[in-house]
């Protein structure tokens, strides 16, 4: 950790999530797909249903990212004179400008005003609340609060069984699907489910244990251990019990077992940037993803908005061929990020 308090692994990280979602934004992945299929493009879509691909790290490692940043800047704030108390209303208040912005964004993509809560903006306003109510608890409570959540959203999806939501990991067909009948009225045609926000608090509140760690006058070296020691253990945990047919890996509905396995990845991914970047000291190119990581909620926004519904188009008039339009919009949107950077211009929540 440099002097200013911050992770510059993390900054990365949170960046290379951003350019990936940006990516997706600009119809890279996709672009590519029609192209030629093959197994490699296809990590950059989520997995139909059951099974475990690439793309479906990257919303546990959000959330993740989110929970360690929320550590560490509660710790900063704490050296400052500002109390628990003091910050939970910050925290409330940011959140509430979350959900704002998940809701409105569904309203953006359906072109109307409509009520869903399935947008990780949404579900993050709420997995940040409950990670901060532990925020000060010690790792043990910490961790075991992450696999009670996860374990209560198993159980309830095997033990309340409504006619036509009687079927606990069937897609449109279980527990979730029937909240979201009563919360919105209706069933998300992807399978996803607004009560994720159970079991992906967990992600969240990890976050919040990473970030203890790393703030902590540990020495580095076993840091990284404990990272990878820690993501290992969730990865054997994840497919064991998916294996063993106890929890299946099931991303749409943030079961048990998909909810430990993507853990264990994200935690090996930062237990390796931490030990590359910040205890190894290579940053020769951090700065690439560092510009967009730093404005992170401002790209996230844009991009699905005016990058989605204007810039696609435009680049897409003058650059007929869509895979060479995808990537120079989205080198675009980078650049944007960069300009940003260089002026001094952060929006925050």
């Amino acid at each position: 950790m440099n002097n200013s308090g911050r992770l510059l692994s993390l900054d990365v990280m949170r960046g290379l999530i951003m350019i990936l979602l940006a990516g997706e934004s600009c119809r890279v992945y996709e672009s590519l797909h029609e192209w030629h299929d093959n197994a490699f493009i296809r990590q950059f879509f989520h997995h139909p249903w059951h099974g475990l691909r690439f793309w479906d790290l990257v919303q546990p490692a959000f959330m993740l990212m989110a929970g360690t940043a929320m550590y560490i800047s509660y710790q900063s704030k704490l050296r400052k004179g500002v109390s628990w108390s003091q910050n939970f209303k910050h925290i409330l208040i940011r959140s509430l400008k979350l959900f704002l912005l998940g809701t409105g964004l569904h309203c953006i993509y359906a072109g109307k005003l409509v009520w869903e809560l399935w947008n990780v903006l949404t579900q993050l306003s709420i997995t940040g609340i409950i990670a901060y109510l532990v925020i000060g608890r010690s790792y043990t409570f910490q961790m075991v609060t992450g696999f009670l959540l996860i374990l209560l959203n198993d159980v309830l999806y095997r033990t309340i069984l409504v006619p036509g939501f009687d079927q606990p990991f069937v897609e449109y067909h279980n527990f979730g699907a029937y909240m979201d009948t009563l919360l919105m009225g209706k069933i998300n045609q992807d399978g996803w489910v607004a009560i994720n926000i159970i079991p992906t608090a967990a992600h969240t509140i990890w976050g919040v244990t990473a970030g203890k760690l790393l703030s902590s006058a540990m020495n580095s070296s076993r840091k990284t251990a404990l990272l990878a020691i820690a993501g290992a253990i969730l990865l054997v945990l994840g497919f064991g019990v998916d294996l063993a047919g106890i929890s299946p890996i099931i991303k749409r509905i943030s079961t048990a077992g998909f909810v430990m396995a993507s853990a264990g990845w994200v935690l090996l991914i930062l237990s390796f940037l931490y030990w590359w970047i910040d205890i190894k000291d290579h940053r020769r190119y951090t700065w690439i993803p560092v510009v967009v990581g730093m404005n992170a909620i401002f790209i996230y926004v844009f991009f699905e908005t005016v990058g989605a519904q204007w810039v696609n188009g435009v680049v897409a008039i003058f650059i007929p061929w869509h895979i060479a339009a995808a990537l120079v919009t989205w080198g675009l949107e980078w650049g944007l990020c960069y300009w940003l950077y260089k002026k001094g211009i952060f929006f925050k929540l």
